[in-house]
């Protein structure tokens, strides 16, 4: 693709960025063919390439273009940023980093109206904090037909029990978990699941109670300034745990959700430009583990299984088409002796893609209902997913229950 970024421009470190990505794309077309929003819209504008040709035209054009306006935000917004365009292209196209400078870039150029600034402020406020989100999920369950739908169906009747976790210090290897914002309220059972099942594996985990939210959502939302503040947040408090004196630091950061994963693993290219965590969050790269990273290459012979469950496994995008791991987690399931039912078009979207749910409630209801169809062809007794996003946004159609796939191996394992 040709480029016509003035000299000057190219000065500027995303609009750098931009071209190089840009330049990258032949305009063929095959991203198209996997992007959900283009087989449900059928609008160029709203599948990869044409989003392409709308950053590229906002990039290049001055500030006070008048053809950059809410509709062009409004196509961007659309994109559930799954990257399964970018698993399909075959010229390794990285959209997912011009998508971020163009959301930014167009948010900046074409301020929203006050409701949806209240709306996105909420968001970010109520989400992050997971002290705070604990609290607002207590009063919505307790005053549960006062909120509204497309909120209340993400919200468990009641709450849920974590169970104990097993002490962590009692184990030489030692490993970090993120705890994540809303997973502790919605699905507090996944990360104690989890430690029980490492623990069995002769893995503790170290608590960083300080790390909260991984940035993502302020990401989703277009607060990307807040965004890095999160991430050098949690860097500082992991970083103790990490170099510790004699080098017998944790050996990995475990995240459930990979959504966070996914993220976490980016920290090194998005503080690559800040000299003072430009090292450190490259090093945390490192580290990050997605949980079905830990469990592939241990012994699960040692693991015994009592139950064996019939199961459907929705694979999130952020862990096929970000991470690359499609087909880990039907691997350790499989090793483990559970009966995965097939699902059908495995590579699409469920519409939940952080807070996509919320602000295109129609346009995820319908990819929800899609995703569901083919999970439950094969009469599963439980979806099981890797995911909280996923997790709550296929269960709020209470239709087939919907879990971490670590709480059935935890369930299933003898006593």
């Amino acid at each position: 693709m040709q480029t016509h970024f003035t000299d000057e421009d190219l000065k500027k470190p995303h609009i750098r960025e931009a071209d190089r990505v840009l330049r990258s794309c032949v305009h063929c077309g095959f991203c198209n063919a996997t992007c959900p929003t283009y087989q449900l819209l059928g609008d160029e504008r709203d599948g990869p390439r044409g989003r392409i040709y709308l950053m590229k035209e906002m990039l290049e054009g001055p500030e006070d273009d008048t053809q950059v306006t809410e509709e062009t935000r409004l196509h961007l917004d659309r994109c559930l940023t799954c990257l399964n365009c970018e698993t399909t292209c075959p010229s390794g196209v990285e959209y997912h980093k011009l998508v971020n400078i163009g959301r930014a870039e167009i948010e900046r150029r074409v301020p929203r109206s006050l409701p949806e600034r209240t709306l996105r402020y909420g968001l970010r406020k109520a989400l992050v904090e997971p002290r705070r989100f604990k609290a607002l999920l207590k009063l919505g369950q307790t005053f549960r037909p006062l909120v509204p739908g497309a909120l209340r169906d993400k919200m468990p009747p009641t709450p849920v029990d974590a169970g104990a976790r097993p002490e962590s210090n009692r184990h030489a290897r030692q490993m970090l978990i993120l705890e994540g914002c809303v997973q502790p309220g919605l699905s507090p059972n996944t990360n104690a699941a989890t430690a029980r099942v490492l623990d069995r594996l002769g893995i503790g985990l170290t608590p960083a109670p300080e790390a909260g939210c991984c940035g993502a959502i302020d990401f989703h939302l277009n607060a990307q300034d807040e965004g890095r503040e999160r991430i050098r947040a949690n860097i500082d408090a992991w970083w103790p745990h990490i170099e510790k004196e004699g080098g017998a630091g944790v050996e990995a950061i475990v995240q459930t959700a990979s959504g966070c994963g996914a993220f976490v693993k980016e920290y090194g290219e998005m503080l690559a430009d800040d000299p003072d965590y430009a090292h450190k969050a490259e090093r945390i790269n490192e580290l990050a583990k997605d949980l079905v990273e830990v469990l592939r290459d241990e012994d699960l012979a040692t693991l015994e299984v009592k139950e064996r469950r019939r199961l459907a496994f929705h694979c999130p995008c952020t862990l096929q088409h970000a991470q690359k791991l499609g087909g880990a987690v039907e691997q350790v399931l499989g090793r483990l002796g559970f009966a995965l039912t097939p699902v059908q078009d495995a590579h699409l979207c469920c519409g939940s893609a952080g807070t996509y749910s919320v602000t295109q409630p129609e346009l995820a209801t319908q990819l929800r209902n899609n995703k569901l169809d083919n999970l439950e062809a094969g009469n599963p007794e439980v979806i099981v997913t890797a995911n909280i996003g996923c997790q709550t946004h296929l269960a709020g159609a209470n239709r087939t229950p919907v879990r971490h796939w670590i709480e059935i191996v935890d369930e299933a394992l003898t006593p």
